[in-house]
């Protein structure tokens, strides 16, 4: 889609962010964008490539997990500009941790789906059949011990 000086209607940006329509107009109320939506004649918005940009950003924020108040404080920080940088890079690091931390939870998972896919291959290659033995996690654990989040189903 060729950018024009005009700008960008709503349903363009929609369009070009994946947001729908409704979305963009609830970003604008609540203050998540950098900085006001122009509006052209008739009072209709008008977006520019900044705006898109910015709403990429935003995109991959909520996709990383950042809720929208701190999305929100992100923004206000950004138009606080030099002023409130040393803010925004705490709240950026601060996501990175919480991110961090649950890509390696999810990837403790993914070993462990992966180990299952894993004996129930070997158990249908070995043409094991019949129903699948669960065990309870084992009782008498030490004191201060996590306990295990799921049974055992079979090998693994």
């Amino acid at each position: 889609m060729a950018e024009t000086n005009q700008g960008l209607s709503i349903g363009q940006v929609a369009e070009r962010t994946g947001l729908s329509v409704h979305t963009l107009r609830f970003y604008e109320r609540e203050g998540i964008l950098a900085a006001p939506v122009r509006r052209g004649p008739g009072g209709r918005r008008v977006y520019s490539d900044g705006d898109v940009e910015w709403l990429h950003l935003c995109v991959n924020l909520r996709s990383a997990g950042m809720p929208l108040p701190a999305i929100r404080q992100y923004a206000e920080l950004v138009r606080q500009g030099a002023d409130g940088e040393e803010h925004l890079l705490a709240l950026l690091r601060q996501h990175r941790d919480q991110v961090t931390t649950e890509i390696e939870q999810l990837t403790e998972s993914l070993g462990l789906i992966t180990r299952k896919i894993g004996a129930y291959a070997e158990r249908l290659a070995r043409g094991v059949t019949g129903p699948v033995r669960c065990t309870p996690p084992p009782t008498g654990r030490p004191s201060g011990e996590e306990p295990r989040r799921s049974w055992r189903a079979g090998p693994a």
